[in-house]
């Protein structure tokens, strides 16, 4: 005959159940973080958002369509970013969202985008410049440029700089510079960009270009004060996007572990694209042009994230090696 369980043998299981539960709710808030409470109406502005059919991207299109904003998706592949496309125009009723073909890894690509963007639009309201590649193999584009570098930093800096003239005759506008907490740690080799003078390893590629992103971002609202465009960078989170399809086939065993709890400690999309949000539309940011935020907030960046000269060096660099000859 099976004894009788003890009254108290449930009431402590109900009490470690009960504090289990709220304690992975309590988790999963801390990991979502903040929340853009903003109510900004985009009617009348342009918006244009680099890798805009997949992740944060796509969510953060998503919302500025659902403002009422005339959405252009900057995009390398057309085929997904249509499928993007129509998602955002029936959850939004906005069917002002368009998009263009945009390979961030091709200077050409890059040249002929800014050139069918200034022919067709008018304005530039809010430039967010999202799209990246994280721990790739080392792959040189067809510029001679290491990837990561090339992607994540020049590509992006390229088009601001093309686009500069409609931002500034748009203003206020705002440059959005999507970096990440692993600029922290990292470091720009301005005499060996591209690892060709020591060995390649992807995380550091990866540090240096979203140091790059906070160091762009810190320099471009120097040079643009008393302009009325500000730039800001910002680190969305930890998100299960397929940003990392990379780090699963480098590091398989790494993806195996991480796959089981990637739920608990990562954010969802939505979630990433807060910050992003934020900087785009919140009232009032505009004494904290230069700044670096997280979780709709603005954060403190690593220390090599505040060397004025750095900044200087890496913006020169980086006109000379996209060849503008007209540098701001």
């Amino acid at each position: 005959m099976w004894e009788r369980v003890p009254l108290c043998l449930y009431v402590q299981c109900g009490a470690v159940l009960a504090l289990t539960v709220a304690g992975f709710f309590l988790m999963r808030k801390w990991i979502a973080g903040g929340v853009c409470t903003s109510q900004t109406h985009l009617s009348g502005k342009t918006v244009l958002i680099t890798g805009a059919n997949t992740g944060i991207g796509k969510e953060t299109a998503q919302d500025m369509a659902r403002r009422g904003a005339r959405v252009v998706m900057a995009c390398r592949d057309l085929r997904r970013a249509d499928m993007a496309v129509q998602e955002i125009r029936r959850a939004t009723g906005n069917g002002n969202v368009v998009i263009r073909h945009l390979n961030l890894a091709s200077l050409y690509s890059i040249h002929e985008f800014a050139k069918e963007f200034l022919a067709t639009e008018e304005r530039l309201d809010i430039l967010i410049n999202n799209a990246g590649v994280m721990m790739c193999p080392k792959w040189i584009t067809e510029d001679g440029f290491e990837t990561q570098l090339a992607v994540n930093h020049l590509g992006h800096f390229l088009l601001t700089n093309l686009l500069l003239g409609i931002l500034k005759s748009s203003a206020p506008s705002r440059v959005v510079n999507v970096s990440c907490i692993a600029h922290v740690g990292g470091k720009i080799h301005i005499d060996d960009l591209f690892f060709d003078k020591r060995p390649y390893n992807s995380l550091d590629s990866y540090r240096q270009s979203k140091l790059a992103n906070v160091l762009f971002s810190k320099e471009l609202a120097q040079r643009m004060k008393g302009t009325g465009m500000t730039s800001y960078s910002l680190h969305p989170g930890v998100i299960h996007t397929e940003l990392g399809r990379h780090v699963k086939s480098q590091y398989p065993l790494l993806s195996s572990v991480q796959s089981p709890v990637s739920f608990l400690l990562t954010k969802t999309p939505w979630q990433g694209a807060q910050t992003s949000i934020y900087c785009a539309v919140t009232e009032g940011l505009e004494d904290k042009s230069g700044c670096y935020f997280s979780d709709c907030a603005e954060k403190e960046p690593a220390p090599e994230a505040k060397d004025d000269e750095v900044a200087q060096r890496l913006w020169d660099e980086s006109a000379r090696l996209v060849g503008l000859t007209t540098v701001q």
